[in-house]
């Protein structure tokens, strides 16, 4: 009885192939929670960058909308501090100015 090597692309039975052992960690909730923290860390460092713009030269107000809206495409906070920067541009931009106390005409 010889025994002959066993080719490369032959398993034993119940033993996965590398292949599928690679696939089986890339499963959508591993993929989900590394795109999470990839997007927090970088839309973070871009905030955290566009904060530190406001007392140093530099476009602050271009570049923390940019970490908002990073940020945004994982959290719904980050949305909402979005949309009401948005808010505040296009009343600047506009000329309205809603922080001002408005008359009464009583």
């Amino acid at each position: 009885m010889t025994m002959r090597p066993r080719a490369r692309n032959e398993q034993s039975i119940g033993s996965p192939s590398w292949t599928q052992r690679l696939f089986s960690f890339l499963k959508s909730e591993n993929i989900k929670i590394v795109k999470r923290v990839i997007v927090s860390v970088v839309g973070a460092t871009v905030l955290l960058i566009g904060i530190a713009l406001l007392v140093l030269p530099g476009p602050a107000f271009i570049v923390i909308p940019v970490g908002l809206a990073i940020l945004a495409t994982e959290y719904a906070w980050a949305r909402r501090w979005l949309k009401e920067a948005r808010r505040i541009a296009s009343n600047v931009v506009s000329g309205r100015d809603s922080a001002a106390p408005r008359e009464s005409r009583v």
